[in-house]
């Protein structure tokens, strides 16, 4: 009887820990100026969304940085462009660009950073992206981030 229990509290366990969203991706960036997906989605029922970025590249962030800045879709070039004035230190973002939903700091080989994100900011009706600010990565670095 207590075998019956035990294997019935640990399958009940196990099922409800597959039922919970995950809250949080790694997502990976090369020197071949690309990230390791083109699609994040976050779901609903997480209160806060974490992105983890890696750099599993060989070069510095001078020569070869990534970020990772979440968007509204149609603000992600004009917030690249936007941010080429302030340069690496500010990590290519124009200090309280309103429009920038969350963003990494600029990384290099070997370095990771995280962002947070309150899920209840995004709308699901709206189209969100992800994209790379260092100069010129917007067009190879970019993606979509859905709420489902």
């Amino acid at each position: 009887m207590i075998r019956k229990l035990v294997a019935v509290s640990l399958l009940t366990l196990a099922s409800g820990q597959l039922l919970a969203a995950e809250c949080a991706i790694t997502v990976d960036s090369t020197d071949q100026m690309s990230y390791d997906t083109k699609a994040i989605e976050i779901d609903k029922s997480c209160k806060e969304f974490t992105i983890n970025l890696k750099h599993s590249g060989s070069l510095p962030k001078a020569v070869m940085g990534h970020n990772l800045v979440i968007s509204k879709e149609a603000d992600a070039q004009p917030i690249a462009t936007d941010g080429l004035s302030v340069g690496i230190d500010k990590n290519y973002i124009k200090d309280g660009d309103t429009r920038v939903i969350a963003h990494t700091k600029v990384i290099g080989a070997g370095e990771t950073d995280s962002l947070k994100l309150d899920v209840s900011k995004l709308d699901a009706a709206e189209k969100y992206m992800f994209f790379c600010s260092f100069p010129g990565h917007i067009s190879m670095m970019k993606g979509t981030v859905t709420l489902k």
